[in-house]
């Protein structure tokens, strides 16, 4: 789907990787990226809600923006 870096695809791909982290990647048939990305996202937010005890995602969101990095600056 994504030709090279900035073409829509891989924009699309960093929407959607920025929404659920690695869902991009998938998009962009990383089936292993996008793997890593979920469980890292889920991992992160188990860790800081068990840190602060409180229902803000920060650990989801740092790893959403890093898996939407990742996505945008893909070449196929």
């Amino acid at each position: 789907m994504a030709a090279h870096q900035g073409s829509t695809g891989n924009v699309i791909a960093a929407l959607c990787s920025l929404l659920i982290p690695g869902l991009g990647q998938l998009i962009q048939g990383r089936l292993l990226s996008a793997v890593f990305w979920f469980v890292s996202a889920c991992i992160a937010f188990a860790v800081t809600w068990l840190i602060t005890l409180s229902l803000l995602p920060f650990g989801w969101f740092l790893i959403s923006v890093f898996s939407c990095i990742s996505a945008a600056r893909f070449r196929g």
